[in-house]
């Protein structure tokens, strides 16, 4: 029996989790039915059946018969991924063993489920040989029950400093030919069991950020070609917290993260995706202030920030310090302390005109932003030139190959998209960079 899998997808923005047995209900498998159905922005990219930390162990049997009536039922129409979670553990067969048991039950064919089965996440692994053990399990269950051998990915979750340091060996590894770890999709961050392994305090008893956990996964991800993923954001109402989060590991490339809710899914989805309409900021204090757009200016209102007129000569008060400015001083002043967010018609449309430039013999040209900075009233205008070259192009081009990666594997989102940016830049985002 031959499954053909499609891995071509390079970004991962959500990774759903869904207890597979809910003790005390008519049906236990009521959250599966329920992850089954999710579609558009409240469908994670990849849904996680979570056989382990998510279902209690008197409850996992029962969780794995739930994940093959489901999937085999619902998965076909599931416009994500399905991975489940089996258990396992580094220093315990008897887990490694059940994990065997497990994906040997979900995958077999005579059950109907494995068709819909893209992989299985791999939970507590340890060094780079205890990853070695999973992945012949793997191509155990494939050999025994038909499958082409690599056709179930193995996605694993970093929740120790063993599994730490594997993240600096797997890319001399996969390959080699007494291993199948080509098969090797997702990494991603366990916090919650990394901090216990770690034997890490806090005062308050909350989890450490661990800032070079996430760089290490996202540099492991990229070393080998595989996709990394932040561990759960326990404050499911704090959706700002998720925000910034997630801002701050994209800015160490790592794009996809746990989500704990439908809710979360659909900020997760959307998050990285390029704004609808572009932003000016302006730097005060510890943060950036967002200016509002009225009338063809970019309104500071605020009272961080005064700004007034006297002749020729302006004053400036902002941070605490007053300055008396000419008004080539005061727009150096302000060019050092604004910047704009693109929207997704900006990156396009600069990439459009970057194309054109080279198709016609030129490697660098300079594009020019301004806009009119209005504080107190007082209005002033802004420009800045940014040279553009073949670098300067391929940086701009990752949130659009983001967008056509989303595009393509996830079509149930089309009309969202376009909803959110409109048919035409959506037709020419999907266009543009090839």
């Amino acid at each position: 029996m031959t499954v053909q899998r499609n891995y071509e997808r390079e970004f991962v923005r959500t990774f759903f989790t869904s207890p597979t047995a809910v003790e005390g209900e008519d049906d236990s498998a009521k959250m599966l039915r329920s992850a089954a159905g999710l579609r558009g922005m409240r469908a994670a990219d990849v849904w996680i059946p979570d056989n382990e930390d998510a279902t209690a162990p008197s409850m996992r049997d029962e969780g794995v018969r739930n994940i093959i009536e489901v999937v085999a039922e619902h998965g076909a129409d599931f416009p994500g991924e399905i991975h489940p979670r089996v258990v396992w553990h580094r220093e315990d067969p008897s887990k490694r063993y059940d994990g065997l048991r497990y994906m040997m039950e979900i995958a077999d064919p005579d059950n109907g489920a494995v068709d819909n089965i893209d992989g299985f996440v791999i939970p507590e692994v340890g060094d780079i040989d205890d990853w070695k053990k999973a992945d012949e399990f793997f191509t155990i269950v494939e050999s025994e029950h038909g499958l082409e051998e690599g056709s179930l990915s193995m996605s694993v979750i970093v929740e120790s400093g063993e599994a730490e340091v594997a993240l600096n060996r797997i890319r001399d590894e996969m390959g080699k030919p007494s291993n199948n770890l080509e098969r090797m999709f997702m990494l991603v961050d366990g916090e919650v069991d990394y901090t216990k392994d770690m034997r890490a305090m806090t005062p308050t008893g909350e989890l450490p950020e661990w800032p070079e956990l996430r760089h290490n996964t996202s540099k492991g991800a990229s070393a080998a070609g595989l996709v990394a993923v932040d561990g759960p954001y326990d404050n499911i109402r704090d959706v700002e917290g998720y925000r910034e989060r997630m801002e701050a590991n994209r800015a160490k490339g790592m794009t996809g993260i746990w989500s704990l809710t439908p809710e979360q899914v659909e900020v997760a989805n959307t998050a990285p995706l390029p704004p609808r309409t572009g932003t000016w900021l302006l730097d005060v204090g510890d943060g950036a202030v967002e200016l509002a757009s009225e009338d063809g200016a970019e309104v500071y209102d605020g009272d961080e920030v005064s700004l007034s007129a006297e002749g020729d000569t302006y004053r400036l008060s902002i941070d605490g310090d007053d300055h008396e400015l000419s008004e080539d001083e005061l727009r150096e002043v302000l060019l050092d302390r604004t910047s704009y967010v693109p929207s997704m018609d900006d990156i396009v449309e600069s990439m459009e005109e970057f194309e054109a430039a080279k198709e016609a013999g030129k490697g660098a040209i300079a594009m020019t932003r301004s806009a009119t900075l209005s504080i107190d009233g007082v209005e002033v205008d802004l420009s800045e030139d940014r040279m553009w070259d073949e670098a300067t192009y391929q940086a701009a081009q990752t949130p659009i190959t983001l967008f056509q990666d989303v595009y393509e594997h996830r079509p149930d989102q089309h009309e969202e998209l376009e909803e959110m940016y409109g048919a035409d830049v959506v037709e020419r985002a999907t266009s543009v960079g090839f």
